[in-house]
């Protein structure tokens, strides 16, 4: 299939031009190249005999003596002055000894001394009064030639040198030294091993780039039933969930040219170099069409014009207008087609979002528990697994991880496997591996006896009230083993991912926040610091309920939000209320009033069971770590 446009036929007209004339541009080029190194060639042998000529020219006339004319001069007193250089010797001669010795042409003379001479010439010469000068041995005439000629050959070609580089990237409409053209890097099938059936999890995403796949490689189908493929793809999502590797296995799938980008490889310190190398881009990828550019990080060249604080960015704000008109520019017959990738599609500038640019738009979410599995799958596949892993229960104690946490845990888990020098990568290393990437590395960590008491039942109130609470989420397992920047912690696995929240869930979670700090006033009768990153979340989550959600009957069924723009990332300069001063007020009584509320529920709930909660800390400050069927057999009579 022939794909046609002004600017490809116009260079395929010039292309049958010349060669209907026998003219090639290219063999031009080398030719002209060729005459311009013959020419340095010999501009370097003119260079080199002029400074022969002139050092030549800079050296003096001088009569060639035998040492034995030399030795007579001297005790004649024929011999004014003399200089010696090594074993050369050379010295002016008196009117009286130029005319007595028939070999003298000219008042100054050279001799060699011969090396076994053993008289003592300097005695003989200062006897008559010489004077002596001694400098160093002088180099030979070819070397003079070269330092003095080599420098200017030097400077010659590296000018010839860069005239012909920049000549090459002018035809080739990169600019002066290159830095107007891309640093995409052009990928093959066979460059690429990623496939589709590489990526799990994201069915939705592969149908959509199947479609743009089945284009490109049979576009003709389309373009008969009148179909237009989608000029722009904008794949969104948080970081890990597969954007980029999407992006491979559509190279890897595909069989076109595929062109890789980042954003950030457009930006230079020059202005206008962006633009230049997106015009590049562009230009490269028609001329071998169908083919994708892919550019990754988006955001960094497409974030809104003029935004943040002080204005725009020139060079950014340029590159990002060459995109918007080269995707303009597209022809309807042209099969190129734009990925591009982001995790803040909401600061992209709207111009990149209208239709006839980013036509599709493909949201990449956080897998799902068959999906995790699936993912899961791909990365087992070539580890041999002990016959108690089970890879159904490992996805569903792994909520929340994206593509690539559960890539990473699946290498953890392989690494813990050969540090322990196991064959089989058991389930002990995949929970080991786990509890590193949720809790952080367990590590060392010289505690006191009391602080190590406080830290026992700061966890077991979190645990305590987690296995009390009916809503709140299941316990897995509690720990008084220092891991990350935690001196504790308490894990729990929701039985399914949540994607709504009631509000008794969320109060239930609030209080679990509070077990720990309710556990230390309890038995201690003060609280620690241990509580700041609890207390903060568990504000944080209030205020959500007051003002956000209208989980308050005093606010009603209204949202407060406060402004969350970023000054130099988004829109706003400014981050002003959106409410008065005295809804303020209320909202910041309603979230006390609701926290202390939930506090005296919770604390009640722990008086009630103090001799459990002190059970818990007992057997914790024991074992260290308890699992959650421990849990259970040391509260197994507790009354909910």
């Amino acid at each position: 299939m022939a794909f046609w446009n002004r600017d490809k036929g116009r260079q395929r007209q010039e292309t049958s031009d010349w060669s209907s004339s026998g003219f090639d541009p290219q063999e031009e080029f080398q030719q002209r190249v060729r005459r311009r190194w013959v020419l340095f060639f010999w501009i370097s042998l003119a260079i080199l005999a002029l400074f022969y000529v002139l050092d030549i020219q800079r050296q003096p006339e001088r009569s060639n003596l035998t040492y034995g004319q030399f030795l007579q001069a001297v005790d004649s007193g024929h011999v004014e002055a003399v200089t010696l250089r090594g074993q050369r010797i050379e010295g002016r001669l008196s009117q009286a000894g130029r005319e007595a010795l028939e070999a003298a042409t000219s008042e100054t003379f050279e001799t060699v001394r011969p090396t076994l001479a053993g008289e003592p010439l300097l005695q003989r010469l200062e006897a008559q009064g010489i004077t002596i000068t001694a400098e160093p041995t002088e180099a030979p005439w070819w070397q003079r030639i070269l330092v003095g000629a080599l420098p200017w050959i030097l400077i010659l070609g590296l000018l010839l040198w860069f005239w012909g580089r920049m000549q090459q990237r002018m035809m080739s409409g990169g600019g002066p030294f290159g830095l107007g053209q891309s640093k995409a890097k052009k990928i093959q099938r066979e460059d690429t091993d990623a496939r589709l059936v590489d990526v799990a999890g994201s069915e939705n995403a592969k149908q959509e780039i199947t479609e743009v796949i089945d284009f490109l490689k049979q576009p003709s189908r389309f373009h008969a039933l009148g179909a237009k493929i989608p000029h722009g793809i904008l794949m969104m999502g948080p970081p890990g969930t597969g954007k980029t590797l999407m992006a491979r296995a559509v190279a890897g799938e595909a069989n076109v040219p595929f062109f890789s980008i980042s954003g950030s490889e457009f930006i230079e310190m020059f202005v206008g170099v962006g633009a230049s190398r997106v015009r590049d881009l562009f230009k490269q990828a028609r001329e071998q069409a169908p083919a994708v550019i892919f550019i990754d990080e988006l955001d960094s060249i497409g974030r809104s014009r003029g935004a943040g604080m002080g204005g725009g960015h020139d060079e950014r704000e340029q590159t990002l207008n060459q995109i918007l008109s080269q995707m303009d520019g597209f022809e309807a017959e042209e099969s190129v087609v734009v990925l591009a990738a982001t995790n803040r599609p909401d600061v992209l500038d709207p111009a990149l979002l209208r239709p006839g640019r980013f036509d599709r738009k493909i949201t990449f979410d956080l897998p799902h528990r068959k999906a995790r599995q699936a993912i899961l799958e791909v990365h087992t596949k070539n580890m041999p697994l002990a016959e108690d892993v089970n890879l159904g229960h490992l996805a569903e104690i792994t909520i929340g991880f994206s593509g690539a946490d559960l890539a990473n845990l699946a290498n953890e888990a392989a690494l813990y496997a050969g540090r322990r020098e196991q064959q089989e990568v058991d389930w002990a290393c995949f929970t080991d591996a786990r509890d590193r990437l949720m809790l952080g590395e367990a590590r060392e960590a010289v505690l006191a006896e009391s602080e190590r008491h406080i830290i026992a039942y700061h966890e077991s109130g979190h645990a305590l009230l987690a296995y009390l609470l009916p809503h709140a989420d299941p316990l897995e397992k509690v720990t008084v083993i220092p891991r990350g920047r935690a001196l504790g912690a308490t894990a729990q696995t929701p039985d399914e991912e949540r994607y709504n929240f009631n509000e008794a869930y969320l109060r239930d979670r609030i209080a679990v926040m509070f077990g720990g700090r309710l556990a230390e006033s309890l038995v201690f009768g003060q609280v620690s610091s241990g509580a700041e990153d609890d207390l903060k979340q568990a504000t944080q989550l209030a205020r959500r309920m007051v003002a956000h959600w209208g989980m308050n009957e005093r606010i009603g069924p209204a949202s407060f939000p406060q402004s969350e723009q970023q000054v130099f990332l988004a829109k706003e300069i400014s981050q002003g209320r959106e409410h008065s001063e005295a809804t303020a007020a209320i909202i910041d009584e309603e979230i006390r009033k609701l926290l202390g509320n939930i506090e005296a529920q919770a604390r009640d709930l722990l008086e009630t069971h103090r001799r459990h909660l002190d059970d818990l800390a007992s057997a914790l400050e024991k074992q260290e770590t308890l699992e959650a069927a421990e849990i259970h057999r040391i509260l197994d009579n507790v009354d909910r």
